[in-house]
């Protein structure tokens, strides 16, 4: 059995790079290549470029018509027409070609009044130089092009080839390889097996690495052996500019990572205050840099942006831009551990005069909270985490342009919302719909606060029977307050293909491992509802404390194996092929106030929700109906 690398250090971020850079310090110095001009896209010049050529190469006409000498063609007027013969007094020349001395100057052929004799007649006298394009006007022989370290566009390209530049001196794209590691990794494509994880982090660090001048080298994923890892890092090292080795840097017993790193070079750091993804390894092999990252998608994306971007970008020569931090208003409580600095993602929305921070899953696996993101909202180290409401920094990826275009959606979860946020861009672009799943009173609250436009909501009271109506009337007493109808969807009991455990009921729940809703979501609502109508007490159901956020995973749980049952939709049951029992219809709606209904994605998504497109997406969902969609009742 290996031993466990309980000896992790819990070094500060900041201090973590700062030493790691020192460390380095010229082994980071850019190298050089002459590649070809046509090929230099996005590549940053070594030194600063100068023009061989003048551009134009030669005075040249501006516009289509004759070259004259100015002064012969003093005293024109309207008049007192000037006749010009052609090859006594001018001669004729399209856009581009050359004017020879004499003549030193065009008139369009616009201008001109051509006679049957093959003369022209002008009205106008012509200035010096009108209409000619002198050498050198664009580019003159000797002339700075671009400075260096200066990233090559498009339009650079056309200039350089334009001054006689056929090839150029870049900095080197530095060569990264990068090792996934894990006896339980397989490759994409592969069928996978208990205990298999499909490998993805690699192909993330590749784009990464690409993405900030690298030219990545992905090497197919090592078993947990240690003289293999150790091989193939001392191989890497001789051949590449920068190592990235994925998992095995924690404290499991076939954690090997560091144990190798330490044989082969120095490791100078070995754990850092950050979170989710403290086991982070910093080390230098054989004059390159060697960094080990966690296994978890979030823990190794959060440390690659940390501790490998600063370095990639000295490699490539790079200056590393900052991104947009802005102040937004916390909208849920966040409690955070005093040892580490953590990165919390967040979906941001513009309501009202200020931006808002929804926080997403936590957990250092939850790959997908990268992929709904809009950024971080970071909390330091030495703090105990925020209060709901307070403001605090986020570290923005997508533009404050496109946070302004959307609809802020916080509440119940259906899968109508993913149909919604896949249509809005499409049918009305620049327009977008975030969604954040918190149940229907979470949604209601954060309403109430400010924090969204809109709360897809389907709370049921208990005394009239009727969905929405009475909780707004009381939550929003005061205020003016839209409910918009969505649709009537089927809950019910999913269970198992073939309802091995032959449930049908409530009833049938007693004994059984079952999965519930988030405390405030309207499904939870609706079960305790069934629960005290068959006079059922939640103590009798087996796992009613267990919580899940949104009906798919409720499906999840029930598909994998980890409950027997559990409330959902049956739209979700459908989509994981599990078998599905009636319990009750219900509404889902939309409650909007109606100062947001002006707001222009509030209005677009309205129109969505109307629209025939969505209507045949959630038909093919099934498990729906549409009768009242997009009423508005005004409360």
């Amino acid at each position: 059995m290996g031993k466990r690398n309980l000896y992790l250090n819990n070094t500060p971020v900041e201090e973590a790079k700062a030493l790691y850079q020192k460390a380095l310090g010229e082994l980071l110095s850019p190298k050089a290549e002459w590649i070809p001009v046509t090929e230099s896209l996005h590549r940053i010049t070594k030194e600063a470029v100068y023009a061989k050529y003048c551009s134009p190469l030669y005075n040249a006409a501006a516009m289509d018509g004759i070259a004259v000498e100015a002064e012969k063609t003093k005293g024109a007027s309207e008049r007192k027409p000037l006749t010009l013969y052609p090859g006594t007094d001018f001669t004729v020349v399209d856009t581009g070609d050359p004017i020879h001395a004499p003549c030193d100057a065009v008139i369009m052929a616009e201008d001109l009044l051509e006679q049957e004799d093959g003369s022209v007649q002008i009205t106008d006298a012509a200035a010096s130089w009108q209409h000619v394009r002198p050498i050198g006007e664009d580019i003159v022989a000797g002339e700075m092009l671009m400075p260096g370290y200066h990233e090559i566009r498009p339009i650079d390209i056309g200039v350089l080839l334009s001054g006689g530049i056929t090839e150029i001196e870049v900095l080197k794209k530095p060569s990264v390889a990068i090792f996934p590691t894990g006896t339980e990794i397989i490759e994409p494509g592969q069928e996978p097996r208990d205990g298999d994880i499909i490998e993805s982090n690699s192909r993330v660090f590749e784009a990464l690495v690409t993405e900030h001048g690298g030219a990545p080298h992905r090497f197919p994923p090592i078993a947990d052996e240690y003289e293999t890892l150790k091989a193939k890092v001392a191989e890497a090292v001789e051949n590449y500019d920068m190592v990235i080795v994925n998992a095995g840097s924690s404290a499991g017993t076939e954690d090997f990572t560091v144990h190798v790193l330490r044989e082969l070079g120095e490791v100078l750091v070995h754990g850092v205050a950050i979170k989710p993804g403290k086991p982070v390894i910093l080390a230098i092999v054989n004059g390159k840099p060697v960094i080990g990252l966690p296994g978890y998608p979030v823990s190794a994306y959060i440390n690659f942006e940390n501790f490998v971007i600063p370095v990639l970008q000295k490699l490539a020569g790079r200056t590393e831009t900052a991104g947009t931090t802005v102040r937004a208003v916390i909208s849920k409580r966040l409690v955070s551990s005093l040892k580490h600095k953590e990165y919390v993602r967040v979906k941001v929305g513009e309501v009202g005069d200020k931006l808002v921070a929804s926080p997403l899953a936590r957990g250092a696996g939850a790959a997908m909270s990268l992929v709904r993101a809009d950024g971080f909202c970071v909390i330091p180290q030495n703090s105990e985490g925020v209060e709901a409401g307070d403001t605090v920094d986020v570290e923005l990826y997508r533009s404050l342009e496109e946070i302004g275009s959307t609809a802020v959606a916080i509440g119940s979860h259906d899968l109508i919302l993913d149909v919604m946020a896949d249509l809005l861009p499409c049918m009305y672009p620049g327009n977008y719909l975030s969604s954040t799943h918190v149940g229907s009173m979470g949604g209601l609250m954060a309403l109430k606060r400010g924090e969204a436009h809109l709360a897809p909501t389907h709370l049921l009271d208990e005394e009239t029977g009727e969905y929405n109506i009475a909780i707004l009337k009381k939550l929003f007493a005061g205020e003016k307050m839209a409910l918009v109808k969505g649709v009537e969807r089927i809950q019910g009991i999913i269970v198992k293909k073939g309802n091995p455990l032959g449930i049908h009921e409530i009833e049938d729940l007693r004994g059984l491992n079952y999965v519930n809703r988030q405390r405030g979501a309207g499904t939870r609502v609706l079960f305790d509802y069934k629960l005290k109508e068959a006079g059922i007490s939640s103590e009798e159901i087996h796992g009613y404390d267990r919580e899940a956020a949104t009906h798919m995973a409720v499906a999840a749980a029930v598909s994998g194996g980890d409950a027997d049952a559990g409330m959902g939709i049956q739209s979700a049951a459908r989509a994981m092929g599990l078998d599905f029992i009636e319990i009750g219809r219900e509404e889902y709606d939309f409650a909007i106030p109606v100062r947001f209904l002006d707001f222009p994605p509030v209005q677009h998504f309205l129109a969505v929700l109307k629209s025939r497109e969505f209507a045949e997406r959630v038909e093919k969902l099934g498990g729906y109906g549409l009768a009242r969609t997009g009423e508005i009742l005004y409360l």
